[in-house]
């Protein structure tokens, strides 16, 4: 296991093309699950230039407007320019109602024990949750940094304390480590899109100057660890990437799965996480993991760990349930597995149940997965509530 290494992660803006595919699959998700609580959906979006394609099959009561949903996302994320924009991009569509399943409203929170446990899977799927001591959300740093710098980049651009700049944008932070621990800042990257017509009244080394002050030096007045003087900086706003965007580079739900999680730090099943109601193993099943890492590190039983949980349909629990603590833990890893299949339920039904998931949408204020699609579904502390975050299964090990 290496100790000494150099470490990158990526974020995007809301405004990259995958990321606004994310986020009009997941509104979507939001709408069915306010109007029926039980709906099923699976949603997926693809955007390129002028056109925004939507294939959804679903079981639901409930009357969702695909075009408008998905002109309504757009037009947040802040696209109103000639090659696309919410009113003019043309928007298709490929639905499919699917027949009613047997006891589809059967609500979790009430099933016996009994109950819960003859709910199982639909899907088959290895799932990973992980969590380290390197930042307060207990996230590894350099995702949680590359996040911090792609939120600053679009709010510098919302309030326009950077006017000029276009909603598309991708930050990249690299950290050098010593002994697992971060070390020193190796290099920042932000690669930001302009307003055409703005972007070219100003110089480019004012360009990169103004975004450094606002993004970069802003977002590091609060870390422990600040860039040094041997810390590479690139601020890229070249040409090719004027207006970024779908009239750019074409985007699709599901694609950044490594920011949607850990950054690459830690492993990730490669299942796309927006789109998916609760019932969706592969992406609550994931919530599960990081929630059961997340409180063993608060509980101070390893300063890094990564949980596994394998699925296979037809079973309501886990076939396997490993930990892996690199060897930071206080205990053995199996002797932690133990603990958490104790202490955790990790079958769907109980997921759904402990979670919340069906109603969160309807409890928290603009929706709720729409939120998680950007700047990670993992580690937020911004949005209240995000219940795999909580730390309330600490007593348990003690």
């Amino acid at each position: 296991m290496k100790k000494d290494f150099m470490f990158t992660s990526e974020s995007v803006t809301e405004g990259h093309p995958d990321k606004l595919c994310d986020q009009i699959s997941d509104a979507i998700v939001d709408q069915f699950l306010r109007g029926d609580p039980f709906s099923r959906v699976m949603t997926e979006c693809a955007v390129a230039n002028a056109i925004v394609f939507i294939a959804a099959r679903f079981q639901s009561d409930a009357m969702v407007d695909f075009t408008r949903i998905a002109r309504q996302v757009i037009q947040q994320v802040g696209y109103d320019g000639a090659e696309f924009n919410a009113r003019t991009c043309s928007i298709m569509t490929s639905l499919k109602e699917l027949p009613f399943a047997e006891n589809r409203t059967v609500d979790e929170r009430k099933l016996t024990e009994d109950e819960l446990e003859q709910i199982p899977v639909r899907d088959q799927v290895t799932v990973f949750g992980f969590a380290c001591r390197q930042t307060p959300a207990l996230m590894p740093l350099p995702i949680w940094l590359a996040h911090q710098l792609a939120k600053r980049l679009a709010t510098a651009r919302t309030e326009r304390v950077l006017p000029y700049l276009a909603p598309d944008g991708k930050t990249q932070v690299g950290v050098e480590y010593r002994d697992r621990q971060p070390h020193r800042i190796h290099s920042i990257t932000l690669v930001t899109s302009l307003n055409k017509a703005m972007g070219e009244i100003l110089p480019f080394k004012q360009l990169q100057e103004e975004i450094r002050a606002a993004v970069i030096d802003t977002v590091f007045q609060g870390e422990s660890i600040q860039p040094d003087p041997q810390t590479r900086i690139l601020i890229d706003t070249h040409d090719a990437f004027a207006g970024g965007g779908p009239s750019v580079h074409s985007g699709l739900t599901g694609r950044k799965t490594a920011i949607d999680t850990y950054g690459e730090y830690s492993r990730q099943s490669g299942a796309a996480l927006s789109g998916k109601d609760p019932t969706r193993i592969d992406r609550v099943g994931a919530y599960a993991a990081r929630y059961a890492a997340k409180n063993l590190v608060a509980a101070g039983l390893a300063s890094e760990c990564e949980v596994q949980l394998s699925y296979s349909i037809g079973l309501a629990r886990p076939v396997s349930v490993q930990v892996e603590t690199f060897g930071t833990g206080k205990i053995s890893d199996a002797a932690l597995a133990a603990l958490l299949e104790q202490h955790f339920d990790f079958r769907l039904a109980g997921i759904i149940k402990h979670f919340n998931l069906r109603f969160l949408p309807t409890l928290v204020k603009g929706g709720f997965y729409q939120k998680l699609a950007t700047y990670g579904q993992m580690g937020r502390m911004d949005i209240d509530p995000v219940p795999w975050e909580m730390t309330d299964k600490v007593a348990v090990f003690h």
